[in-house]
């Protein structure tokens, strides 16, 4: 099988690099090969290539960077996805593409299932929403594309919250976090394990157009910032916690709008894939651990 990873640098991307079973070759291709911000070459590598499965983890992902550089990141998050889907309609390869809960606005107190009305925020949440309608409207054979929506991904390389905070607590006494914005935080080694077994299904059955993943549980951002704290201090990756503050989005404005409740249902992802999502914080622990190790080598 042969699959053209887009974002493999990225945090995602590297975790799916390292879970690639045995018997795929993955082509890689760095941005001087391949310009998101360009569809004529996006459909070009693909026609080129030829590729079984296309893996686009790639995305502008800047959020309040967005809010000025709206057109950047509709040609990425927008345009790039739809040349994907123009050119597999002509080789009849499968795409997996990765989108957010930012396509969300925020403004219900129970999980967001699959098939909800998409009403995005932020320029980000528009330019993501966007790129998913862009593959439903182009693509031919519906069977041949899945999105796959997550939230807040966490990993121990990369730049995250997770590192942010891990620094913080090492420099701070205080550190004022925001706690009115709920959602749930991703492990990149769980979410590649979901890709795969994605693509690994979809020889078997149809599976639905989009699916949800994330951790299991509940968090704010404070939520996540105190476990940092307590958990590196016990791992003996930090000698001290700093003392986490709560704060409201208001006392911490920023150019994008985020929105205050984006926790998605994955309870449909779980059946289909016979897999359970584990609670976001023993995976916190996992990561904190792994980035501990990272530092012996």
């Amino acid at each position: 099988m042969k699959i053209l990873l887009t974002g493999g640098s990225g945090q995602l991307g590297q975790e799916i690099l390292k879970q690639k079973p045995r018997g795929i070759e993955i082509f890689n291709p760095g941005r001087n090969k391949l310009d998101l911000s360009d569809s004529k070459s996006c459909i070009k590598t693909v026609l080129d290539l030829k590729p079984d499965w296309i893996i686009n983890c790639a995305a502008y992902t800047q959020v309040d960077d967005a809010e000025k550089n709206i057109q950047l990141s509709r040609r990425i998050n927008s345009d790039a996805p739809a040349a994907f889907t123009e050119a597999i309609n002509e080789t009849n390869s499968k795409l997996l593409h990765i989108s957010t809960d930012f396509v969300f606005d925020g403004n219900q107190n129970f999980p967001y299932r699959e098939n909800q009305t998409r009403k995005p925020l932020s320029q980000y949440g528009a330019s993501k929403a966007l790129g998913e309608e862009l593959i439903k409207k182009n693509i031919q054979n519906i069977d041949n594309a899945t999105i796959l929506r997550t939230s807040w991904v966490i990993s121990p390389r990369g730049k995250n919250f997770i590192l942010t905070m891990l620094k913080l607590h090492s420099e701070k006494e205080f550190i004022k976090v925001v706690s009115d914005q709920i959602g749930c935080p991703t492990s990149t080694r769980d979410l590649a394990k979901v890709c795969w077994k994605i693509i690994k299904l979809k020889k078997e059955k149809k599976l639905p157009f989009i699916l949800h993943w994330t951790d299991a549980g509940v968090a704010s951002w404070f939520d996540i910032a105190v476990s940092v704290g307590e958990i590196a201090k016990e791992l003996g990756i930090n000698k001290k916690e700093a003392i986490v503050l709560p704060i409201n989005t208001c006392e911490y404005p920023t150019p994008a709008q985020r929105p205050k409740y984006s926790l998605l249902n994955t309870t449909n992802t779980s059946d289909l894939l016979n897999i359970q999502p584990i609670h976001w914080r023993k995976n916190l622990r996992s990561i904190l651990i792994e980035y501990k190790n990272s530092k012996k080598i």
